[in-house]
């Protein structure tokens, strides 16, 4: 279990992101926003594109007709702050480019 009180590792976000991505999509879809930042903090750009670049991805295979269904489920990802809706214009507005 991660101590929310520090920042995980990018090293621990990743296990987190493969272990959610078999049981449960939406968390997954959570981490991979949260490994976005995390690299995009530490200055790794490329990395940061290739997690926006998948969370885009998984946010495809959900709906986004309403607030309920882009809720995020949890506020914070390894001590990442979660945005209060999750939806490709919630990623494209604070990754810009890297979209």
């Amino acid at each position: 279990m991660i101590n929310q009180t520090r920042l995980a590792s990018t090293d621990e976000l990743e296990s987190i992101f493969q272990r959610e991505l078999l049981t449960d999509r939406w968390a997954a879809t959570e981490t991979s926003f949260a490994l976005a930042v995390r690299h995009r903090e530490l200055g790794d750009w490329p990395a940061s594109r290739d997690w926006v670049q998948q969370c885009l991805r998984l946010l495809e295979g959900f709906p986004s007709d309403t607030e309920e269904q882009v809720a995020t489920a949890r506020t914070s990802v390894g001590g990442v702050q979660l945005p209060t809706y999750l939806h490709s214009g919630v990623v494209e507005e604070r990754f810009g480019a890297l979209g």
